[in-house]
């Protein structure tokens, strides 16, 4: 394989066993701290595994903040994103293909909806606000050059906090991926746009609070 597709490869692979793993559990009804555990622990698996090939981003908001803080290349942003959103959409296929046909149907391949009491504008800002959260978490044990050798320990266990938190209220996506995917195997689009707005937002505002602040000065 050319030594430019490697990490695309590892981006996609990565997103479709995250997102096989996480609408999975969703679809077993494993309960909120099932999902949270499936989330977080597979999330930090794949990141430990991706990390040295293509930086184990796993999710567009995170290849955007990177990119605003000046550790990601911005030629290659569109070509993870594409990469993400491939690897999203055959794990949701995946999913629909391979367990029980009922379960996949009832839990609409494990799109994220919001709850019956939470607006459109409040799904955007408790996703951003959680997306804030890992995104940061990604700065703090993955980039900085100060940060502890843990791989993505620390990334998967913001991601299961964050699900404790938000699960119940807009499904604590912070993955635009993660939620574009199982949206197209199901053509399940009710108020998709907030997993693309609070994310994206919430990945900005880290990644420029990191970049201006906290990052260590090269």
């Amino acid at each position: 394989m050319p030594q430019q597709l490697r990490p695309l490869a590892a981006e996609f692979v990565g997103t479709l066993l995250f997102v096989f793993l996480g609408v999975g559990s969703v679809v077993a009804s494993s309960g909120p701290l099932g999902v949270a555990l499936a989330h977080g622990v597979g999330m930090a698996i794949i990141v430990s595994m991706t990390m040295s090939i293509s930086g184990g981003h796993i999710n567009p908001a995170v290849t955007m903040g990177l990119w605003i803080a000046n550790r990601f290349d911005g030629r290659l942003v569109w070509q993870y994103i594409a990469a993400q959103l491939l690897g999203a959409i055959a794990g949701a296929a995946l999913v629909k293909a391979l367990l029980p046909h009922v379960a996949v149907a009832t839990a609409l391949v494990g799109t994220p909806r919001l709850a019956s009491e939470v607006t459109f504008m409040q799904g955007v800002w408790i996703e951003a606000v959680l997306t804030f959260f890992l995104v940061s978490a990604v700065f703090g044990t993955a980039v900085s050059s100060e940060a502890p050798k843990i791989g993505g320990f620390g990334i998967g266990l913001a991601i299961f906090v964050d699900i404790l938190v938000g699960g119940s209220l807009t499904g604590a996506v912070m993955n635009p991926a993660r939620a574009f995917g199982p949206a197209l195997i199901a053509g399940q689009w009710d108020a998709h746009a907030v997993y693309w707005i609070g994310p994206l937002i919430g990945a900005g505002v880290a990644g420029a609070l990191w970049k201006a602040v906290l990052l260590p000065r090269r």
